[in-house]
């Protein structure tokens, strides 16, 4: 089907759809209401026909596309798709003489293909503007920084105090207690370090007390910590933060609570409470806990009572000031053997944070495969580990030092950029165009190692930081990628800020996040822009995000080979690079005309 013209990549050539404004106006609507849907074609593989196949009430329905108009070597084609049923699917049957091809959000396929990947469009609203345009810095207060204030406050019982220049603890049974004092009102005397990395939202892991340093083992949900400074430190935060023109992110752990929780203690003394039906209690009186830590009981919410009483958590604090959640194992949140309530949960909280404030994001933790939760009225998107984090830590990683895998029993293994690809169109096609578009790019976090570490370069890394900032989601920077942190897990990651030791800050580094937060501000491609692959190879890969308002390319390559050309696009200017010429990893971002 495939003509081939010198070196003109194939996928120059293949048809393309997604989500974004380019081919799809608009981008929701009401029940019952249409959208249109545009495909590029290529004249160097014309179809003889375009048909649109939607699925309403689980039967397919198809409905010839027309040609709107030709561009020199592009052809377009459109359709109407109704929107039947609050989420509804659709895909593209495209028509080659006696053969044809499907395609879907995860590309085309001379095949059958299931339902699972067809594009979807939503009668449910999106993420807020400003949470699908963000760029999150993830703080781990613990470890950020420390006022004066901290000196003053007595060391907890359970703590195993460290001095600020100590290494973590990141392995053995002191790991959650070692205790560095870090504070809100810290985070507050440094928020003009983030304003200049071009941040715009700071989400900060929980600041409610409990008894370990990473506080998801909460106490109450009713205070914040006083050695984090307490509520008044919170507030002083949030309002600094709002005069800088920065979202707050509040951390929620729906799935569990800590043993030490006033609900859980009062469960364990009265077998007859309301709060005893929150947690999953067997007959000889032991609880169920998050993947078997007793520490950690899990909440059951089939319970009478317990929807109303953590709906008025999440309401409480949104009302308090910070702008939304994030919501902590939410893949296991009200889920246990045959109990599935998961998604009735997710709407639940999601419609008490727009209740409370419209313009409320909500995004789940999910450190695996997403499918299935995202595409309704719950969370609005996730921390995309599968669709982003693995794909590009496979690629990028340096074969000579070995890595652990977030969640795997096994190292980080290497693969080349076919395998990259692939990887982030299954995931992100089951995930759906707007959740992509509103969940988070992540390089590293507090719960795994670090970019730096598992590319073993700056180089390496700074194109992995090109791809978090151009790929469609959110980036989300863990503090300290800026400065070039090594990590080998997620405890030795989570170390502590050196702001008393301007030498170990990475000037380069933190100028590469500056500059890609500075572009991914300027152009709205970067932020509502289609994606649409034109070069995948081992070692390099390049891609357009398209928008209405303007186009860039992004290539990208892990070696010192030549980025590659692409005849079939006409390169602007260079926006950025990052890497040297012709010796070293590096990736760019043009302009295309």
């Amino acid at each position: 089907m495939i003509r081939e013209d010198g070196d003109v990549d194939p996928l120059l050539h293949f048809p393309h759809h997604d989500g974004s404004p380019l081919y799809r106006r608009p981008e929701h609507a009401p029940l019952g209401d249409t959208v249109q849907v545009r495909v590029r074609t290529s004249n160097h593989l014309l179809p003889d026909a375009v048909w649109l196949r939607t699925v309403e009430d689980a039967e397919p329905f198809f409905a010839a596309c027309t040609v709107e108009r030709t561009e020199g070597d592009t052809t377009w084609w459109v359709g109407s798709v109704r929107l039947h049923n609050p989420v509804q699917r659709y895909r593209f049957l495209v028509a080659f003489g006696d053969t044809f091809v499907w395609l879907n959000q995860a590309g085309v396929f001379d095949r059958d293909v299931t339902d699972a990947h067809d594009f979807t469009v939503s009668c449910h609203e999106a993420a807020p503007d400003w949470g699908r345009d963000a760029v999150v810095y993830q703080i781990f207060p613990d470890r950020f920084a420390r006022s004066a204030a901290a000196d003053d406050r007595p060391i907890p019982d359970w703590a195993v105090p460290a001095q600020w220049d100590d290494a973590p603890i990141h392995s053995g049974p002191h790991t959650p207690l070692q205790f560095y004092g870090g504070d809100l009102d810290g985070i507050t005397e440094h928020l003009d370090h983030v304003v200049a990395l071009g941040v715009t939202t700071i989400y900060l892991t929980p600041v409610f007390p409990g008894e370990s340093n990473h506080r998801y083992n909460a106490s109450t949900f009713e205070t914040v910590d006083p050695l984090l400074g307490g509520d008044d430190a919170y507030r002083r935060l949030i309002d600094a933060a709002h005069e800088r023109g920065l979202h707050v992110l509040g951390d929620l752990t729906s799935n569990h609570t800590g043993d030490t929780h006033e609900w859980f203690q009062r469960a364990v003394a009265d077998e007859g409470s309301e709060e005893r039906g929150y947690y999953y209690f067997a007959a000889d009186g032991s609880h169920e806990g998050w993947k078997g830590y007793d520490t950690l009981p899990k909440l059951d919410h089939t319970a009478p009572g317990l929807s109303e009483r953590f709906g008025a958590v999440v309401a409480r604090w949104l009302e308090f000031g910070i702008d939304g959640w994030r919501i902590d194992v939410a893949n296991m949140t009200g889920r246990h053997v045959d109990v599935d309530v998961a998604h009735q949960v997710a709407r639940e909280i999601r419609a008490t944070a727009t209740d409370v404030r419209p313009n409320a994001l909500v995004l789940a933790e999910h450190g695996h495969d997403a499918t299935g939760d995202l595409d309704g009225d719950g969370w609005h998107g996730t921390m995309n580990y599968y669709g982003f984090s693995f794909p590009v830590w496979e690629w990028l990683r340096d074969p000579r030092r070995p890595v652990p895998s977030f969640g795997l029993p096994v190292d980080v293994p290497r693969r080349d950029g076919t395998a990259m690809v692939a990887a982030m169109r299954d995931f992100t096609a089951s995930f759906g165009w707007d959740a992509v578009g509103a969940s988070w790019n992540i390089l590293g976090s507090h719960d795994s190692p670090r970019i730096r570490t598992t590319t073993g370069s700056a180089d390496l890394h700074h194109v992995a930081a090109v791809l978090q900032f151009t790929l469609p989601g959110v980036p989300m920077v863990f503090a300290g990628d800026e400065l070039g942190f090594e990590g080998v897990d997620g405890e030795d990651s989570r170390r502590t800020m050196p702001w008393d030791d301007v030498a170990a800050f990475s000037t380069r580094t933190a100028g590469v996040y500056a500059a890609l937060a500075r572009l991914r501000a300027e152009h709205v491609a970067l932020r509502r822009g289609g994606l649409r692959w034109v070069h995948v190879g081992a070692d390099e890969v390049a891609y357009l995000r398209e928008h209405p308002d303007g186009t860039v390319l992004v290539t990208a390559t892990r070696t010192g080979t030549t980025e590659p050309e692409l005849p079939g696009i006409v390169k602007g200017e260079r926006l950025i690079q990052v890497g040297d010429s012709g010796r070293s990893p590096r990736a760019s971002i043009w302009k295309v005309s």
